[in-house]
């Protein structure tokens, strides 16, 4: 059977809700495994039972400490606020250009070691820039942990391979699928005997240099997380954390990489060779991706400082204090591929949900993706109860990458509204990301990807948690929870003025069930009856699977 054939005719909507459906989908085991029995017994037949190897090593190590000397850390030293050790500081990364850079600037800064952890890093040339500054960090003595959710990687195991082949690096992958040949959907169904433990994937973001700076996010390694892609780009924040947080980060992420669902790439690479001529072609693979350039000498942010890459370089960063929560969900969720989780909240949006209860003024949520669950529901009750004007961004149908996320929240607007939550719709608009577009093309579309949450702008949180059944129930998220007036403000200013003033409002219809989408432009509003800029063939299909899809499978 030519499953690629098959993936190719599907048009591109129906493989994201192909792709969601099959690996994305499976939240509730008895779902799964009720819809699995009958595919799993063809699949194992036809495939005969791909499995991963057996009795694989996995050298344990651990973040190292003895980074006092290293320059990072005597800079990060220099920027933290003096008589209180609990206190971290943080900067925010809004601008997805200078978060690259910062990134860079810290690959070549480090002196002692580098870990990252990913959901995605692409084969593009954002994703190859990172891994080939990885090399070069490795080149000098740095020792560099690379750890990468499978999901999306199967096209990129020669080129982390390659990567792995060098000194002072390696690479691990982790949940891998049974299947490792093939694209993504094949990958996926030849697999789908293991469809409740495949399901459950490592979704964190998280990057240390020299155990003295940490980003943390909503942004995986590719070009569309930094302004670099088109025809569409995602709206996104991290934020560089320095201080004590950062041990605790270290310490999340020794979890994963020492767990039991971390495979050494050497051991499940599909194409195995000798470390030199893995080495030789991770070079040739690297022929034609340009050098990463810094932005010129005097760049600055959106609020007038200095960048935080063009700092790093110039020896000097500013920080804003912030007492901060690491909040992390156990690696060992993953491994309760036989069990019912589909009841069990994990770590990180426990918090956000304890966070949304404590309101007494505001509560403002930004999230790509919102499929409220019970508890969540009662969260954001009861800080409306408690006088908190609640506010969710989210993207609108449009803009969104995943439809059947949107039909899934589409399901719950009415009843959000009822409750007094104002819901707001990130509107499709082409923006001009670089100078070179400035000769009349379109720029890229934007979409929402940003994981926030501001309360009472004293407390926010950022991570890679969206606000949805799979994030709760299904896969791993990493994030943090800050105290800080100032960066909260900022974050909230924002929020109001990046991302509510480019939305659509939602509202119910006077006198009727139907919703209403308005947006004002130059003291002019505009008023929509329908999803703006959908099709009928969407919104049919859209009503079509939501009738028959449940919660759990979004």
């Amino acid at each position: 059977m030519n499953t690629s054939k098959l993936v190719a005719a599907i048009p591109p909507g129906g493989r994201a809700a192909l792709c969601r459906l099959c690996c994305l989908g499976l939240c509730h085991f008895d779902l799964a495994r009720m819809a699995c029995t009958a595919i799993a017994l063809i699949v194992s037949l036809l495939a005969g039972c791909a499995a991963l190897p057996e009795g694989v090593v996995r050298n344990a190590s651990q973040a190292r400490t003895d980074v006092a000397d290293s320059s990072l850390a005597q800079l990060a030293a220099a920027a933290l606020p003096d008589g209180d050790a609990a206190m971290s500081g943080l900067r925010l990364l809004p601008s997805g250009a200078q978060a690259f850079e910062v990134r860079v600037a810290l690959m070549r800064a480090a002196e002692k070691c580098i870990d990252a952890q990913y959901y995605i890093v692409a084969d593009d040339l954002s994703g190859r820039q990172f891994l080939r500054e990885l090399r070069d960090a490795a080149a000098r003595g740095v020792r560099v942990r690379l750890l990468v959710d499978d999901l999306f990687a199967g096209g990129e195991n020669e080129l982390l391979a390659g990567l792995a082949a060098h000194a002072n690096v390696e690479v691990r992958l982790f949940n891998p699928l049974p299947m490792r040949q093939g694209g993504l959907y094949s990958r996926v169904l030849w697999s789908l005997h293991e469809a409740a433990h495949i399901n459950r994937r490592m979704h964190n973001k998280l990057f240390i240099a020299d155990n003295s700076f940490a980003i943390v996010g909503g942004r995986n390694i590719a070009n569309e997380y930094f302004d670099r892609s088109q025809p569409a780009n995602f709206i996104d924040l991290d934020t560089l954390v320095a201080g004590p947080a950062v041990q605790e980060l270290s310490d999340s992420f020794d979890a994963y990489w020492n767990g039991p669902l971390s495979y050494p790439i050497e051991d499940i690479a599909t194409v195995r060779s000798e470390p030199s001529s893995a080495r030789a072609r991770f070079t040739a693979l690297m022929r034609g991706t340009s050098n990463f350039q810094f932005a010129a000498a005097g760049s600055h942010d959106a609020r007038g400082r200095e960048a935080a890459g063009a700092q790093l370089l110039h020896g000097g960063i500013a920080l804003q204090p912030a007492r901060v929560r690491v909040v992390a969900d156990a690696v060992e969720r993953v491994g309760l591929a036989t069990v019912d989780t589909s009841s069990r909240v994990g770590a990180v949006m426990n918090a956000n949900l304890e966070l949304f209860k404590s309101a007494r003024a505001e509560v403002l949520v930004v999230s790509p993706y919102v499929v409220p669950m019970p508890r969540m529901t009662e969260a954001l009750q009861q800080a409306g109860r408690a006088g908190a004007r609640v506010s969710v961004v989210t993207n609108s149908l449009a803009t969104t990458d995943e439809p059947l996320a949107h039909f899934g929240y589409a399901r719950h607007r009415a009843a959000l509204l009822k409750m007094g939550v104002a819901l707001y719709e990130l509107m499709p608009e082409r923006k001009t990301a670089h100078a070179a577009n400035d000769d009349g093309h379109l720029g890229s579309l934007g979409r929402l990807h940003a994981k926030l949450a501001v309360v009472d702008r004293r407390w926010f949180y950022v991570g890679s948690m969206n606000m949805d059944r799979r994030s709760a129930h299904c896969n791993t998220e990493l994030g943090l929870v800050a105290e800080s007036p100032a960066l909260a403000g900022e974050l909230a200013d924002l929020i109001h003025r990046e991302h509510m003033s480019t939305s659509f409002s939602v509202s119910e219809a006077d006198g009727a069930t139907s919703l209403r989408w308005r947006v004002s432009r130059e003291g002019r509003a505009t008023v929509f009856e329908t999803e703006p800029d959908s099709s009928w063939g969407q919104l049919l299909w859209g009503t079509v699977l939501a009738w028959w899809i449940g919660e759990e499978w979004l």
